[in-house]
C-alpha cells in the first residue's frame, strides 16, 4: 500500500479506512446527522438507532450483548474507564493488589501509577518470556485471593505476541480478580468470537481495525457494570458510564469494521498478510548484515507484524534515510518522542543498545507484493550508505 510516493509498512500505528467502512459512515456526516440523545424527533430517533446497531455490531463481533458495549474516544480512553473507574470504585476493598504484564501500552502502565500513588493499591510488573508471552510460573505465583485486578494484552503493539488468552484467563478466574484485556491491536491478528467469556473487560480502536480514528469501544461485563466510576460526568449518556454526545458516523464506522472482521475472507486477508511478512522477512534476514528478529514466529504472531533488530545500526537512523519512501516505526507510535529504549523490548531481554537498533514493519490487507520487493531494496540501499558512513560500528 503506497500513500502517493510513500510505501506505508505502519499498520499498527494505523490503518487505512476500508470503503466499505467510508460507504457506511458518509451520509452520517451530512444528510443523515442527527444527535443521537434527541429523543423527541424523528432525527434524533435515526442517529439512535444507528449507534444502537454499530454497538451491536461490535459486542457480536467478541460474543457479547449491545448493551455491555461503551463508545470511548479509542482504546487509551476505555484503559483508562476501565482500569481507573474500576479502581476507584473498589478503594477500601479488601483486594488490593493489581497485575499487569511488563509489555502492556504505556497508558496502562501511566493509570497504574495513579492507581498506585492516588488510590494506594499495589501494582505489580509480570514478567514475559523472550518472546513477550507471559512468564505461567511467575504469573501463577504473583495470582492470589488480595488481587482486584490483573491486566494483559491480547496481542502486543511492538512485537506481535499473541497471548494465550483463554487459559490466562483459566487461571484469573481461580482467584476472582477482575480481567482486563487492551485488545486494540487483536482484531487484525486473531478471531476474538468468544473473547466475552474470557475477559471482564476489554478495550478496542477502530483505526486499529480499518475503521475511523477517533473512536473506540469498551466491552464490560454486565455484572460489573455499577462498579464503574466514570471518567467523565455531564448527561449520563451511556448507561451512566459515559458522558457526552455520542459521534454517530464514527460509531457507525467501528460498527462497519467490526462487521467486515467477522466475514469469511477475514480470516483468508490473515493468511495472506502473514504469508507476505514471512517473505519479508526472509528476504531480510537474507541481507549482507546481522539482521534478526525480535519476538515469536509463525501463529504465534500477529500477522502483519515484523520487528526487526539490524545490529549495529541505529534504528532511527535507517528510518530517516528512508524517508520519504517508506513509512515503518521504532515502535508504539504512542511513545513516540520518548528518547528511552523500548519497555516492550527490554522486557524480553535485549539491551539498550540492540532495542535502539531495532524497527517495526507491519503490513496490512492493502500491502502488495511489490510494495514489500521495493521495501527490501530501500532497506538494503539505506543499510549500504550507513555502513559506508561507519564501516566500524556495522563490522
Amino acid at each position: 500500500m503506497r500513500i502517493g510516493d510513500t510505501i506505508y509498512l505502519d499498520h499498527q500505528a494505523t490503518t487505512p479506512v476500508d470503503p466499505r467502512v467510508f460507504s457506511e459512515m458518509a451520509p452520517f456526516f451530512a444528510g443523515s446527522f442527527g444527535n443521537p440523545h434527541s429523543v423527541d424527533h424523528c432525527v434524533g430517533w435515526r442517529a439512535a438507532r444507528a449507534v444502537e446497531e454499530a454497538g451491536a455490531r461490535v459486542a457480536h463481533l467478541i460474543g457479547a450483548d449491545a448493551d455491555e458495549i461503551v463508545f470511548t474516544s479509542g482504546a487509551t480512553e476505555a484503559n483508562n474507564l476501565g482500569l481507573l473507574g474500576l479502581g476507584k470504585r473498589a478503594v477500601g476493598g479488601k483486594r488490593r493488589r493489581i497485575l499487569v504484564s511488563a509489555i502492556e501500552h504505556k497508558c496502562v502502565f501511566a493509570v497504574g501509577r495513579i492507581l498506585r500513588e492516588q488510590l494506594g493499591y499495589r501494582v505489580e510488573t509480570v514478567p514475559v518470556d523472550t518472546w513477550g508471552r507471559v512468564d505461567r510460573y511467575a504469573f501463577g505465583e504473583a495470582l492470589g485471593d488480595d488481587v482486584f485486578l490483573v491486566s494483559i494484552m491480547a496481542v502486543n503493539n511492538e512485537i506481535g505476541t499473541i497471548q494465550d488468552i483463554k487459559s490466562i484467563s483459566e487461571l484469573i478466574r481461580q482467584t476472582g480478580a477482575v480481567f482486563h484485556c487492551d485488545a486494540a491491536q487483536a482484531p487484525c491478528a486473531i478471531d476474538l468470537a468468544k473473547f466475552s467469556s474470557f475477559v471482564d473487560l476489554l478495550s478496542f480502536s477502530a483505526h486499529k481495525m480499518c475503521g475511523p480514528q477517533g473512536i473506540g469501544a469498551l466491552f464490560i461485563r454486565r455484572e460489573l457494570q455499577d462498579r464503574i466510576e466514570p471518567l467523565f460526568y455531564g448527561g449520563g449518556q451511556q448507561r451512566e458510564l459515559r458522558s457526552g454526545t455520542v459521534p454517530v458516523a464514527l460509531c457507525v464506522g467501528m460498527g462497519a469494521a467490526a462487521a467486515l472482521l467477522e466475514s469469511d475472507q477475514a480470516e483468508q486477508e490473515r493468511a495472506l498478510v502473514r504469508a507476505r511478512r514471512d517473505v519479508f522477512v526472509r528476504k531480510l534476514t537474507s541481507l549482507p548484515w546481522p539482521i534478526s528478529i525480535n519476538g515469536p514466529t509463525g501463529i504465534q504472531r500477529h500477522p502483519g507484524n515484523a520487528n526487526v533488530r539490524f545490529n549495529g545500526f541505529n534504528a532511527h537512523d535507517i528510518l530517516g534515510i528512508l524517508q520519504p519512501r517508506l513509512a515503518a516505526s521504532t515502535g508504539s507510535a504512542c511513545t513516540s518522542g520518548f528518547p528511552e529504549p523500548s519497555h516492550v523490548l527490554r522486557a524480553i531481554g535485549l539491551s539498550g543498545d540492540e532495542a535502539e537498533s531495532s524497527v517495526r514493519f507491519s503490513i496490512g490487507a492493502g500491502t502488495t507484493d511489490a510494495d514489500l520487493e521495493e521495501a527490501v531494496s530501500l532497506i538494503e540501499n539505506a543499510l549500504t550508505k550507513l555502513a559506508a558512513m561507519n564501516p566500524v560500528q556495522t563490522a
